[in-house]
């Protein structure tokens, strides 16, 4: 079918990418189990293919639906959002660059950025991107590449006006990169707004099950798509076609899923905001939250993550974390299930001791699709 604009999220989710098996007529698109293809004469692809690396008919099929969903012109799948994130970098920048990065970022991104690419001479400053004013003082001119962004931010949930941001980027001679994880295509479409590059774990909500690990990167500018599929295809760190196949079918339900995960999200704050334990709930739909506003302007609704913090430090945190059932200690996030951590020993270990340490006191929710009484109930029991 057709990806035009006239589709709604869920038609395309469903349908964009999945044509009918030609053979078969089979509806869902076959696991292309192969490394290579049988070519038509030297040098003749057929169709497009000559080895799995450079391109699979299943993850070609994933592809055009992350592009379609994301409102972008071309997609590309990794073998994991760490994947994606290293070979953009690798694509748009070169040693010497600068990149104004979210100063309560993802603890693994933090990490390839410190540890990985900062050896290869790539340098980052990190700003406060819920306030302009941060960003623009920490551009550094002519030197700048990118300016990267979470909105919601992991584990803090601050918010970013994408917009504004992108202004400010394209103004310095800089892209704008939004890592769309935790809102997911279905609540927020960054490119609409602005940015140049949308990045997922695909492992998150796009596969919703977690059973696969997986990664993506969505552009609208075709010069910029062709600087990416070339380091796509010479790194390798693509998606296999049984990984692929996972997340193409995770995005069919990614409409439903995300509704009843913002539904039983908002019941959960409810519970949270009354309790007497909790000093703070950090989740963007809270009138009081500093960037309900933007939020409520680029988000479709506010999704399934929630912090929270508790009065009696991180022993207490820990305990809570410990005593959950319903609630599977686990990191990750956006699958069915609900999960709970403690960012400061998990997820964010790597950040301890930086300018990007969470506080210890700090509990992350991943909301699932469970009953919610189900998952208040036992919230309450491992919070007594």
């Amino acid at each position: 079918m057709t990806t035009s604009p006239q589709y709604g999220f869920e038609t395309l989710a469903i349908h964009a990418g999945n044509e009918p098996d030609p053979t078969t007529g089979a509806v869902v698109p076959p696991i292309y189990a192969t490394s290579t293809y049988k070519q038509d004469g030297v040098g003749g692809l057929r169709n497009g293919y000559e080895y799995s690396r450079s391109a699979n008919p299943t993850r070609t099929a994933l592809e055009e639906c992350l592009a379609a969903i994301e409102a972008g012109t071309r997609g590309f799948a990794f073998a994991s959002g760490l994947a994606a994130e290293d070979t953009l970098m690798r694509s748009i920048c070169k040693p010497g660059d600068h990149v104004v990065f979210p100063d309560d970022a993802y603890g693994g991104t933090f990490r390839l950025f410190s540890k990985v690419l900062s050896q290869w001479g790539i340098d980052m400053t990190p700003a406060a991107v819920t306030h302009p004013d941060a960003i623009r003082k920490a551009i550094r001119p002519g030197v700048t590449k990118v300016v990267w962004l979470e909105t919601p931010t992991n584990p803090l949930l601050n918010v970013a006006d994408i917009a504004i941001v992108a202004q400010i980027a394209h103004d310095a001679g800089a892209l704008l990169v939004v890592d769309n994880t935790f809102a997911s295509p279905y609540l927020q479409q960054p490119l609409e707004l602005g940015a140049d590059v949308v990045v997922h774990s695909t492992t998150k909500y796009m596969g919703g099950h977690s059973d696969v690990v997986g990664g993506a990167l969505i552009v609208r500018d075709p010069e910029l798509a062709d600087k990416i599929a070339y380091h796509q295809n010479a790194i390798g760190a693509v998606a296999g076609p049984f990984d692929a196949w996972l997340v193409l079918r995770g995005i069919k339900t990614l409409g439903v899923r995300m509704d009843r995960h913002s539904d039983n999200a908002e019941k959960v704050v409810e519970y949270l905001q009354r309790h007497q334990s909790v000093t703070s709930v950090l989740y963007p739909g809270i009138d009081g939250h500093p960037g309900h506003e933007t939020a409520a302007k680029q988000m479709k609704r506010y999704g399934g993550i929630v912090s929270f913090r508790v009065s009696g430090g991180e022993k207490q945190a820990i305990d809570i974390c410990n005593k959950a059932e319903v609630w599977t200690l686990g990191e990750s996030l956006g699958g069915v299930e609900s999960l709970i951590e403690h960012p400061g020993k998990m997820t964010h270990a790597s950040v301890a001791g930086t300018p990007l340490e969470v506080p210890g006191d700090l509990v992350r929710l991943s909301v699932g699709i469970e009953t919610v009484d189900d998952l208040l109930h036992d919230l309450d029991r491992a919070m007594s």
